[in-house]
């Protein structure tokens, strides 16, 4: 699995938000599209952080008015990421290490360009082929 590229794993087809997006509609957004998580991105599309449905659990503790909070409240904003260019392996370890369920995938021109998320690894799994014993 170290020639195997996150590339080929990630997802191309994001859920982006801004900051100042209020956590309702990033919720809803979410729900919409059965995701886990919105990029938080600027107007280069840029990361500044990740919302995800942990971090709703802290809102909902809160109890702070959904309609009022923008996202920028409750997003990681040191992000752990990847490259294209990275292991799958190395990305599943860093997810392992720090219990990460998405790993946003950028690029030093184009900003975020994909995110790495436990089912995807899990799909690319069940896809490979294991040898079979000669």
């Amino acid at each position: 699995m170290e020639d195997i590229f996150v590339a080929r794993v990630m997802s191309t087809s994001l859920q982006t938000v801004r900051a100042d997006t209020l956590v309702e509609e990033a919720a809803e957004q979410m729900l919409a599209n059965e995701i886990g998580s919105v990029i938080v991105v600027d107007e280069d599309n840029q990361l500044e952080g990740i919302l995800t449905t942990t971090d709703f659990v802290e809102i909902v503790a809160e109890r702070k008015p959904k309609d009022q909070t923008p996202v920028s409240t409750y997003m990681s904003r040191n992000v752990t990421t990847a490259t294209a260019q990275d292991s799958i392996r190395d990305a599943a370890d860093l997810m392992v290490e720090h219990g990460f369920h998405h790993l946003p995938v950028v690029d030093e021109d184009e900003g975020v360009i994909g995110i790495v998320t436990t089912s995807d690894l899990a799909a690319y799994l069940s896809r490979e082929e294991t040898p079979s014993p000669e």
